[in-house]
């Protein structure tokens, strides 16, 4: 009885026998089908102009960084905020104007004291002239009267620069943004007496953004202003052109400054980054985008796709490289077109299909 068991146990149906015999027919033609099409980005194999480069630390700045300063005396009533934002010709901090205003009014009122004055002196002389015209009235009488208005009519310009001057002290006792920017900082608090010069708020233009960079002076003959370089940091990497080159060096750094114009919103003011500049005459290489290598411990290879739109694998060497492009030394020729995202998971031989890879 146990023998019988075992042996029924044991014993493979016809049903099984047959899905067997189809799974070994069906491994080698699954074998010589090879993996599946792969989805890829390719890019095109050029020639290029480019110059090997150095990296260079560099600072994102603004360009008006202003500590705002009072042009008058008084005791201060009002600062805006740490953190304000204000645009061109808003307040930043007021002075006290009571004397000003006084000062102001005084000055308007001996303004058209002279002018009704200057009024009466200039029709007197009319009067004088009339007269000394009929002989009846003494010549030095007139030359007196005339010269009286003379003297009044200097009065009066001088009244009027006093009034303008009374009215600038007014205007200034509202210390007006000249940019647009932010309060980074108060620099006098309410209640403090503020004499000329004394400084009230810092303020910063933060729409308005540079890069200040420290350059080799070898360097200069490479770099012209206009030309776009790379500027990367904090995993952001942008083109940027060049806006000054200042062709005066540190006679011990051997360096000089160089400024990029940067978009806002990209870095923080403040913030580190490094500028790629050009080192020396740009040469025609064969050139291909960073991504398209593939880097190994003991080779650096490219994906080809030949005309089979099956992956080829190239083993090359590096040269110089700029910005996203790196030059590329093996069998690959312009024209050539290499795998850019997906090339990781691919084998040699693999059938791809061109487009957006994940």
């Amino acid at each position: 009885m146990e023998s019988a068991i075992m042996t029924s146990w044991h014993r493979p149906t016809g049903a099984a026998i047959v899905g067997l015999g189809l799974i070994f027919v069906a491994l080698p033609v699954m074998a010589q089908q090879g993996p599946p099409p792969a989805r890829v980005s390719t890019a095109e194999v050029t020639l290029q102009l480019l110059s090997p480069e150095i990296q260079v630390p560099g600072t994102v700045i603004s360009q008006n960084d202003s500590r705002i300063s009072s042009e008058i005396s008084g005791r201060i009533v009002w600062v805006a905020e740490v953190g304000t934002a204000v645009k061109q010709g808003d307040v930043l901090a007021r002075i006290e104007e009571t004397n000003f205003a006084t000062a102001l009014t005084q000055a308007e009122a001996n303004v058209k004291s002279l002018e009704a004055d200057l009024l009466y002196r200039t029709q007197d002389v009319k009067r004088l002239e009339e007269l000394a015209a009929t002989g009846n009235t003494p010549v030095r009488r007139l030359e007196e009267a005339v010269s009286q208005r003379v003297m009044v009519e200097q009065s009066v310009i001088q009244g009027k620069a006093a009034l303008k001057r009374a009215q600038k002290d007014v205007e200034r006792t509202q210390v007006r943004a000249p940019f647009p920017g932010r309060i980074v900082e108060r620099l006098s608090q309410m209640g403090e007496f503020a004499s000329p010069g004394a400084l009230l708020v810092r303020l910063v233009d933060t729409q308005h953004l540079e890069v200040r960079a420290q350059a080799p002076i070898s360097s200069a003959p490479h770099l012209k202003e206009g030309m776009k370089v790379s500027i990367s940091g904090q995993n952001r990497q942008i083109q940027a052109p060049l806006r000054a080159v200042i062709p005066v060096g540190d006679e011990i750094s051997r360096m000089m400054e160089i400024r990029l114009e940067v978009d806002p919103g990209i870095w923080v003011i403040g913030s580190a980054v490094r500028v790629s500049l050009p080192s020396a005459a740009s040469r025609q290489v064969i050139a291909v985008p960073r991504d398209a290598l593939i880097l190994r411990a003991n080779t650096t290879y490219v994906y080809r796709i030949n005309a089979e739109n099956k992956a080829e694998r190239v083993v090359v060497s590096t040269g110089i490289a700029s910005g996203s492009l790196i030059e590329i030394l093996g069998s690959v020729v312009a024209g050539d077109r290499v795998v850019v995202r997906g090339g990781e998971r691919l084998r040699e031989g693999q059938e791809v299909i061109e487009g957006e890879a994940s």
